[in-house]
């Protein structure tokens, strides 16, 4: 049996009595020291792991403050922190073995929009998707691009001068800066804008830090400028933070903002910016330009840049090899044909933008004009064009997702992120990456590359396996090859992402301005208590972070044994890009992320408590392949006594790091949205389940995991008796004993009685033996239901409708013998059993399916449990098409069922994002039909099977319904559901009864016929 796992030491007590003060100073945001979260704070987007003492969440900038004031008090002098916001740098810019200030979890309001001035002012916590989201019904958007925009944070892009796609034409993010509130080491929270002299002069008045600061920056201008003007490199991507070039703005202010944008947090804290906007432009298209080779592909750019396109941007072979096998790959593949025998290694994305359509097509009329006359017969391949914002829109962000993509590489080692982000004059950059390319090739590395050929940046990702000791010397032979290369070229070693521990070549390329640099820190942070050992350190202590000299993920890793690390691949490949912190509610990614802001509670954050726990299990000597072997062939009641006796400890407080680990757990509404949405593919049910097993070898499970991973056994029984289990249930002492194991409610059997209905229809239970002895014309218009016991017995009418719409097709519907399906064990971790479950189930579906007819699923959810779960496990099973899947094969002329109000369809979550061509086949489905069917962009409705229905989840759930799902339903129209979980939620929050699109196309040509109305089903 698994041992308890120790907890890490506690803070150490300076930081304890730095915590206390806080408090006492009247502090109002949460303090952490947690294992856990200190564990999930540990990372970022880097290969970097440095545990913080404690975490800070301020809900204002007073909080800010309050921290910032304690900190210069001489009893801390040695605390230091480290300002925090979407944890997605690549080179560990927020890491600290000090104090994190996460400015993201309350943080995050937009406080005004003033779209005449075309100006907004927010906190810094506010996500930038976030931002464009509320200014585009204003016709305007915060223009600086990056492919992190849908969970990076406007005070980290402003903390790391952030850039990307577009920069040409917009610039980067502190050429949108107008105001800053900028927390300073003594507290003060200092509002800067560009001043004029007279106003400068005031301000050096001043004897605190603020007039100090004003003071050195002034002096370091006047008094260095004209060596300022010849060291900075004139680049699209130059010098970020500290940029002592642009201390006078283009109008000749003093704008102390040149000199934060960008420092990383290592100057002082932002906390509130106003920023400049500007109109959406009004028309785009894109051209999408295919090469025989990457290089030909850079080499061909410089000609385009000279047309006049907003960007032009480029991804290799490998980068479109890894998006085909993506959820993203459905909304693109038509722009990116095969062409035979000529296979596609570079790709160019050539984007025109303008306020007329005229004006968008002159500009691409000249590019595919040059690309037509001068023919196809050499190194391009050909090209596509996309017109207007959706279209332009899904191939930006494939572009996008190639940062996470690249580390879906198959194999352990994966391409990581530490010389990403190289910048370069770019009529010089085909060269840069030819010689890039051998220096990569000459250490045996494969790599992936993308990036901005118009700005001359490439983010170069080399494949490295850090758990490998060897391997990892890699980064310091790498990094110097780099930046030597760089720096020959005349470019920069970091033009995008910042600088973090790679800081420790900023004197090389500051040069002997770097001096000066050390000079603006010691004015800010004269004791080097701000993210200390990045960009620069005051003159007279400290030291620069090196590549080489922090600990890393992979040394972690590594203490974890490699049979143990298998059954856990997906949470140890996580890469922290942090697909999973997506803000938009209408997104399907993480829901319980969303519904609690809570870093722990998202897949990265689970995937690095996992990661920690095994860890330390291997330090204990447990084998928990092993445990979980042991666990699923052992009796049932062997080792009762001794998890209760654990139990009995745990409520006594015994510290467990195991504890904390199934807390995130159990925030997991096993939706799987991760599991199609991460681009690192990172599965939370199934290491989920997994933890579940060993950890209740331990500890005892709750009376509810055991009622409710029998619910597939119990429902036929109970509808063969439904009045008086509805009614038990809905009683006084049935809701009480529901409520004392943990559940508020459970969802009542239908009372149809299937037996007879089926014989009503002619439609009979499958048996291979009868299926074989159909005539090959019967045999071939027949389909299979397999049953699902939620829609068989909760939903049974949902389940005729298909078989009536099956037959109305012209098909010869069958239905197979109820089997359980096991999901419900499978999401309660009893692995043993759902294993015994698969087995059973997966060979009776294989003697159907060797007959020859088709298997088809009716809730999405289940039916791909057989895709999934069932392949996880080892279990071989035959395809069991989803419902549209086998409607949109069927041949034939169908029945018109015309209308013109359209249909909107919600999407199971697991469906939207394990089967992406869903909303493709569903549209068609209707179309062919006569019918108009719009895919509602819509999140999580908060049930996930069981989660909606225990009561300590009841408030969460609602809340997650609240986010989306309530809005979209409170629209009205013609709305469907094509999940049983979700169609439940809406029937018990807003008492609305949501069909599926099944009952819709069937109520359609019924309609069409003449023939009676399917009756909707009743709200409960």
């Amino acid at each position: 049996m698994i041992p308890r796992i120790p907890e890490a030491p506690p803070p150490e007590a300076l930081t304890r009595a730095f915590l206390d003060a806080l408090r006492a100073a009247g502090f109002t945001g949460e303090l952490s020291s947690g294992d856990a979260d200190r564990m999930v704070f540990a990372t970022d987007n880097s290969i970097y792991r440095v545990p913080p003492q404690a975490v800070l969440f301020p809900r204002d900038t007073a909080d800010v403050a309050r921290a910032m004031r304690l900190l210069a008090d001489e009893r801390f002098r040695g605390v230091v922190l480290a300002p925090r916001g979407g944890g997605t740098g690549t080179n560990g810019q927020s890491l600290t073995a000090g104090i994190v200030l996460d400015l993201s979890r309350h943080m995050n309001r937009i406080l005004e929009i003033d779209p005449a001035g075309r100006r907004v002012r927010v906190q810094a916590g506010v996500v930038k998707d976030q931002l464009n989201a509320a200014l585009a019904p204003h016709g305007l958007f915060f223009a600086p691009e990056l492919s992190t925009s849908n969970r990076a944070t406007i005070g980290g892009m402003i903390s790391t001068d952030a850039s990307g796609q577009g920069s040409c034409l917009y610039g980067k993010t502190r050429d949108h800066v107008l105001e800053l509130t900028t927390v300073l080491t003594d507290g003060t929270a200092w509002h800067s804008a560009p001043l004029e002299d007279e106003a400068l002069r005031s301000v050096q008045r001043r004897t605190d830090l603020v007039g100090a600061v004003h003071r050195a920056v002034d002096t370091i201008q006047r008094e260095h400028a004209a060596e300022i003007e010849a060291g900075f490199p004139r680049l699209n991507r130059c010098l970020t933070g500290y940029d002592l070039a642009h201390i006078r703005d283009g109008q000749g202010r003093f704008d102390l903002n040149s000199v934060i944008c960008g420092a990383e947090g290592t100057l002082g804290v932002v906390t509130e910016a106003t920023l400049n906007v500007l109109p959406i432009p009004e028309h785009v298209a894109l051209v999408n330009l295919r090469y025989d080779s990457f290089d030909a592909a850079l080499r061909d750019a410089g000609a385009l840049i000279a047309l006049g396109a907003a960007s032009v941007e480029t991804v290799d072979s490998k980068v479109l090899g890894l998006a085909q096998n993506d959820i993203v790959w459905e909304g693109v593949r038509a722009y990116f044909p095969e062409d035979a025998g000529r296979p596609t290694r570079g790709v160019l994305l050539v984007e025109f933008v303008g306020d007329t359509q005229a004006a968008v097509e002159a500009s691409l009329g000249r590019l595919t004009a040059m690309l037509d006359a001068e023919g196809f017969g050499g190194r391009r391949l050909g090209y596509t064009v996309a017109r207007g914002e959706p279209a332009v829109g899904a191939i930006w962000d494939m572009r996008k997702r190639a940062v996470g993509l690249l580390g879906n590489m198959a194999g352990e080692k994966r391409p990581i992120a530490f010389v990403e982000d190289t910048a370069v004059p770019p009529e010089r950059l085909a060269d840069y990456i030819a010689e890039f390319r051998a220096l990569l090739d000459g250490a045996g590395l494969d790599y992936g590359m993308f990036g901005h050929v118009d700005a001359g940046v490439l983010h170069v990702r080399p494949a490295i396996d850090m758990k490998d000791p060897a391997q990892e010397r890699l980064i310091r032979e790498v990094s110097d090859g780099v930046a030597a290369l760089t720096q020959r070229y005349g470019g920069l070693l970091w033009g995008e992402h910042g600088k973090g521990v790679r800081s420790e070549y900023s004197p090389r390329f500051f040069g002997p301005l770097y001096p000066l640099v050390q000079a603006v820190k010691a004015a800010f942070d004269p004791h080097n208590q701000l993210n200390p050992g990045k960009i620069a350190t005051p003159p007279e202590g400290g030291a620069l972070l090196r590549v080489d000299g922090v600990p890393t993920r992979g040394a972690a890793d590594r203490a974890i044994p490699e049979a143990a690390r298998a059954p856990y691949d997906t949470a140890m490949h996580c890469n922290g890009n942090g697909a999973c912190f997506n803000w938009d509610a209408d997104d399907a990614m993480c829901p319980s992320w969303k519904g609690t802001r809570e870093r722990r509670h998202s897949p990265k954050g689970r995937a690095m408590l996992v990661r920690e726990w095994l860890r330390r299990l291997g330090e204990a000597g447990v084998d928990p392949v092993a445990e979980a072997q042991a666990l699923r062939t052992s009796p049932p009641l062997r080792g009762f006594l001794a998890r209760l006796r654990n139990t009995l400890a745990r409520r006594r407080g015994e510290a467990d790091f195991s504890h904390g680990v199934k807390e995130a757990m159990d925030g997991c509404l096993a939706c799987k949205s991760c599991t199609g949405g991460c681009p690192i593919k990172v599965n939370v049910p199934d290491f989920r389940a997994r933890f579940l097993e060993l950890y209740h070898g331990r500890y005892l499970r709750p009376l509810r995991h055991h009622l409710v991973a029998g619910a597939e056994r119990v429902l036929p029984r109970a509808s063969r008796v439904p009045r008086l289990y509805n009614a038990v249930l809905g009683s006084g002492p049935g809701r009480a004993a529901l409520r004392a194991i943990g559940l508020v409610d459970s969802p009542p059997v239908s009372g149809i009685e299937l037996g007879a209905e089926l014989a009503a229809r002619g439609v009979a239970v499958a048996a291979p033996d009868a299926l074989r002895a159909l005539p090959d014309a019967e045999r071939d218009r027949s389909v299979i239901l397999v049953q699902d016991a939620f829609t068989s017995f909760n939903e049974t009418r949902l389940l005729l409708d298909v078989l009536d719409l099956m037959l109305a097709l012209g098909a010869r519907p069958w239905v197979a013998p109820f089997r359980p399906n096991g999901k419900p064990l499978h999401v309660h971790g009893l692995l043993g059993a759902f294993g015994r479950a698969a087995e059973a189930n997966a060979a009776m579906l294989g003697e159907l399916a060797g007959t020859g007819v088709p298997l088809v699923g009716i809730d999405p959810s289940m039916t791909l449990t057989y895709r999934a779960e069932y392949r996880d496990a080892g279990v071989k099973v035959p395809t069991v098409l989803l419902l549209q899947e086998w409607l949109a094969q069927r041949q034939g002329e169908m029945p018109q069922a015309r209308r013109q109000a359209p249909y909107r369809l919600l999407l199971h979550c697991t469906e939207r994002t394990n089967a992406a061509a869903s909303p493709r086949e569903w549209r068609a489905v209707f179309a062919r039909h006569g019918l108009a069917l719009e895919v509602v962009a819509a999140g999580c409705c908060g049930m996930a099977g069981t989660y909606g229905h225990e009561a300590e989840h009841r408030a969460m759930s609602e809340h997650l319904y609240g986010l989306s799902w309530k809005r979209h339903v409170a629209a009205g129209g013609d709305l469907l559901a094509t999940g049983y979980s979700c169609r439940s939620q809406a029937r018990r929050l807003d008492g609305v009864a949501l069909r599926h699109p099944a009952q819709a196309l069937l109520a359609a040509i019924r309609k069409g016929r003449g023939e009676e109305p399917v009756p909707l089903p009743r709200a409960a």
